[in-house]
């Protein structure tokens, strides 16, 4: 390989560094929510409110925060965001009201994922056509693994609220990498309007396929732990179980692209929802014993997180030439949020009747998945696109990082 074509990730390592820290704390922070309000005596419906405001305000980072990094520039966007998330983390630590809550969570979600568009946007600028690819997989496994460390944190004792100052830490270091790059700042696509039941005309199967992936993630990462500490009465079974749930869908997702590349994503999605329904009817039967709990928690993990990668291929699969293939990709993330955003209140209503709805409701929208899929037209071979794998937690500009968009645009 020639010099010029060489990848190194010197250039971006300030940018990996500093998703390393804020995934970590992405992770924690996100799983202690739910642990620590109900630890603390709040009813399941509340838990899942507060826990909903931090995806409605990602939903709303995705509309608006794209116009304040244009205005404000990248570097003093990052700060200010970053800056704010601490701010939540310290109110959050020193009071405890419901309410205050649910609108220091909504700030945080905004924060949160307009750091990621920047990050996004940034790793874009620097990512050729050939690398990207590359890039986005560096960018996915240190999302997991961080993710999946942040939970670590849970099992130290006498830890509790000061969560929310090892939180504020991991923000503020990731914060000096960032404001000292020399990376140039790239220029954001200003916000263009979603038309949902344009997009799902078009993409059918990628659009309910992203909605229910984005079900299943809210769910898992806010009202899990809730139902696990429930049962288990133990904060180190809530984070051993969140871990091997992550390290599950960091394991599939490579294996799961390269069937779907070889048999078509009609027939893996109907498979992989198949299984979500089995392996979440599974935890009905598992009684106390912890490992078959992450035997189940594995296999769970092995197709949720696939989902929404799935859709994405899906739709590069049945778009024509003229199809922006950018605006539905933004469109499928947005329509991913908005499953993420009302999982958490579904499930803590249905927490207030059955302590194991929320794997109930995962088996029934598996199998409603695995025939809506088969129901669909099938693609031919030659026509399908290539899968790319997903973070676990992304911003609105993600999509410029998928390779399939300049193979589309050529």
């Amino acid at each position: 390989m020639s010099k010029k074509n060489r990848f190194s990730v010197m250039p971006i390592s300030s940018l990996f560094f500093s998703i390393t820290f804020l995934a970590i704390g992405y992770g924690m922070v996100l799983t202690f929510i739910g642990v620590y309000l109900k630890k603390n005596g709040i009813n399941d419906i509340s838990i899942g409110i507060i826990n909903a405001c931090f995806f409605l305000g990602a939903i709303l980072s995705s509309i608006f925060s794209q116009s304040i990094i244009s205005k404000v520039g990248h570097i003093r966007s990052y700060t200010n965001f970053a800056a704010l998330m601490v701010i939540t983390f310290l109110i959050q630590y020193l009071f405890f009201n419901e309410f205050l809550w649910g609108i220091l969570r909504f700030i945080a979600g905004f924060c949160y994922f307009s750091i990621l568009i920047i990050i996004e946007s940034w790793l874009n600028e620097k990512s050729t056509t050939d690398i990207r690819g590359k890039v986005l997989a560096i960018y996915e496994i240190i999302f997991y693994l961080s993710t999946a460390l942040g939970q670590l944190f849970l099992t130290v004792d006498d830890l509790s609220s000061s969560i929310f100052i090892l939180g504020s830490i991991l923000v503020l270091v990731s914060i000096p990498s960032i404001a000292l790059t020399k990376i140039k700042e790239p220029k954001l696509l200003p916000f263009e309007r979603y038309s949902l039941p344009k997009i799902y005309d078009i993409v059918p199967l990628a659009t309910t396929t992203s909605f229910i992936g984005g079900i299943f993630i809210g769910s898992f990462f806010t009202m899990a732990p809730v139902y696990v500490l429930e049962k288990y009465h133990s904060v180190d079974v809530v984070s051993y179980f969140m871990i091997t749930v992550i390290l599950g869908g960091l394991l599939a997702e490579w294996p799961i692209g390269i069937v779907s590349d070889k048999y078509g994503r009609r027939k893996i999605i109907a498979i992989v929802s198949f299984i979500t329904a089995i392996s979440s009817s599974l935890f009905l039967f598992i009684g106390q014993d912890t490992n078959l709990l992450y035997g189940c928690a594995f296999l769970l993990g092995l197709t949720i997180f696939s989902l929404y990668p799935l859709s994405l291929a899906r739709a590069n699969d049945v778009l024509n030439e003229d199809s922006d293939i950018l605006e539905i990709s933004r469109t499928l993330l947005f329509t991913y949020g908005l499953g993420s955003f009302v999982a958490p209140i579904i499930v803590g209503f249905l927490f207030k009747y059955y302590n194991d709805a929320m794997f109930i409701m995962y088996a029934l929208i598996g199998l409603f998945l695995t025939f809506y899929s088969l129901s669909k037209k099938r693609v031919a071979d030659d026509e399908l696109s290539t899968f790319v794998n997903m973070p676990l937690a992304s911003g609105a500009d993600i999509a410029h990082l998928d390779p399939r968009v300049d193979e589309n645009n050529n």
